[in-house]
């Protein structure tokens, strides 16, 4: 098998990926990296000689003989690899510069503010209990879905661009499950609850939901 995908099975990032591989319907061997046992695998010598930056995914290709870290950059990769097998950015460049917009949004705004270590961050130096540490990914999450709620409101259809799932769809799902996990009410977008719910109820994203990982716990 030549890929390999790094991961751990509550990361968003890591769930993103799953996701891509599975409508892609692309051969993978999963390696569990569990991020908090033992201090975190990711700290391990074994996996920084893989991404230094100590962070999941990371997606082996033995074919090609590389590494490669950050979830969009894998998925837009394994996108061009395989361009034969479902398509997740589209062709047109003004179409595909708003998927990514979206997909940016999600990635690269709401994300980190709920990554583990910002996470660990408040607790460990800010003194932040489990209900402050849900407050503030609550409130990061209400302002981002607040903006892309409305900005689907001139672009979505059954997903978030009317033609088909795309990237943002892949990054948006994970995003709407981080923000479950801390109790938001998802009620005020009905627009992101609608999308999402289609997505959920296609194979490929119920094989990548987090609860049907190997290495999720019992």
């Amino acid at each position: 098998m030549s890929l390999k995908l790094y991961g751990y099975w509550r990361s968003s990032a890591t769930y993103r990926v799953r996701i891509a591989m599975n409508l892609k319907g692309l051969e993978y061997e999963y390696v569990p990296v569990h991020l908090v046992k033992e201090g975190g695998e990711q700290t391990h010598d074994i996996f920084k000689r893989l991404n230094p930056a100590q962070l999941v995914p990371a997606l082996v290709d033995d074919d090609e003989d590389f590494v490669l870290n950050q979830s969009l950059s894998i998925i837009e990769y394994l996108d061009e690899r395989y361009p034969e097998s479902f398509k997740l950015l589209p062709q047109h460049a003004l179409e595909r510069a708003r998927v990514r917009a979206l997909a940016h949004d999600i990635a690269m705004e709401m994300q980190p503010l709920g990554n583990l270590r910002v996470l660990n961050a408040l607790r460990d130096d800010f003194h932040a209990d489990d209900g402050a540490v849900a407050s503030w990914v609550k409130n990061w999450s209400q302002i981002g879905f607040k903006a892309i709620e409305e900005r689907l409101q001139t672009q979505a259809g059954k997903y978030c661009f009317d033609f088909d799932i795309t990237l943002a769809d892949v990054c948006l799902v994970p995003q709407v499950y981080i923000a479950k996990r801390f109790g938001l009410d998802m009620s005020p977008f009905p627009l992101i609850t609608s999308i999402c719910e289609h997505c959920e109820s296609l194979d490929a994203f119920v094989a990548a939901r987090p609860e049907n990982q190997p290495d999720c716990p019992e």
